[in-house]
């Protein structure tokens, strides 16, 4: 059975949280991938930033509805999530962009396994951990190459 250590890429292209935007666009254009690990010093993960967070900066800004009543106003959605939002729109690092909660494995989890997680979260890459440091990430490629074998 093939695990994490036999299809992972080890040569893993990260990210610092203080970088800022622009970096992180020239990073996914001359790397040519769509995701990156989020890393401390030490190597330690903190999180993953896609393309898609830097893309959806350029979305417009939902304003929530609301409804007035004498002198209350109303949310008719969530103010959470409208704050959320323009904390993306007006981020300036990946800081203010990434992903915390993360889905990784070990070099020890089965393919099946990563697969399976990929399915069930709705996520195409995989940081694999060791004592909490990136060794390698599984991407969907590395899940198809693998069929091959």
């Amino acid at each position: 059975m093939l695990k994490a250590k036999d299809i992972m890429t080890t040569q893993v292209y990260t990210v610092a949280e203080e970088t800022g935007v622009d970096e992180l666009a020239r990073l996914f254009s001359d790397t040519g991938v769509d995701t990156l690990p989020v890393v401390d010093g030490e190597g330690k993960l903190l999180g993953v930033v896609s393309q898609t967070d830097l893309v959806e900066q350029d979305k417009p800004l939902h304003i929530p509805t609301v409804i007035t009543i004498f002198d209350w106003v109303l949310y008719l959605e969530s103010e959470k999530n409208f704050k959320e939002e323009v904390d993306r729109i007006t981020a300036q690092t990946v800081k203010d962009l990434c992903t915390r909660e993360v889905i990784t494995c070990t070099p020890e989890t089965p393919v099946s396994d990563i697969a399976a997680l990929m399915v069930e979260h709705g996520v195409h890459l995989i940081p694999v951990l060791e004592d909490g440091r990136v060794i390698g990430v599984v991407a969907r490629l590395d899940i198809i190459r693998s069929m091959g074998r």
